[in-house]
This record gives structure tokens, C-alpha cells and sequence, in this order.
């Protein structure tokens, strides 16, 4: 019996004396950047389509489709780049 409980404790350290790494967990503002980033790729090609043929709406003039998928588009790829895994952060 007395054998068994050296080789448990021979065991368990070790598993404990390992250069263990920690697992790399995804940031949310990754996923927030990417979301933004699609958003953004989908509604610049609309605000420009939108220049050519305008919404009949009070102020198409503004062109908010364009610049809030532009807008987008820069903020989810710089949240994408900035938190992407493996960037150390």
C-alpha cells in the first residue's frame, strides 16, 4: 500500500515541475472589431452606391450610410488588428 502513495505523490510533482503555458483567451474587442469591420465593409459599398441614386429621405444629402461604414470600417479594423490572438496583448 505504502507503495502505491509514493508513486501518487511522484506523479503529481511532476506534473507540478512542467513548464505549463497558459491557454491564449480571445479578447471581446476582437469580436467587437470584427463585427464592426463586417458592418462597416457592408454599408461603405451602400453609402456609395447611395451617392448615385439617393434615398428619398429628409436628409440623404448627409450620406450617413457612407460615412458610418466608413467610420465603421476603421474602428473594426483597427479593434480587429489591435486584439487579434497572438498579438501578445
Amino acid at each position: 500500500m505504502e507503495h502505491k502513495t509514493a508513486d501518487i505523490h511522484h506523479v503529481h510533482a511532476s506534473i507540478e515541475d512542467r513548464d505549463v503555458k497558459p491557454k491564449e483567451t480571445l479578447s471581446l474587442w476582437f469580436f467587437v472589431g470584427v463585427l464592426c469591420l463586417m458592418y462597416g465593409l457592408v454599408l461603405t459599398p451602400v453609402g456609395i452606391y447611395e451617392f448615385s441614386h439617393p434615398p428619398s429621405v429628409v436628409l440623404a444629402n448627409l450620406h450617413a450610410a457612407f460615412w458610418w461604414g466608413l467610420l465603421m470600417t476603421i474602428f473594426g479594423a483597427f479593434y480587429t488588428i489591435r486584439f487579434r490572438p497572438g498579438s501578445g496583448r
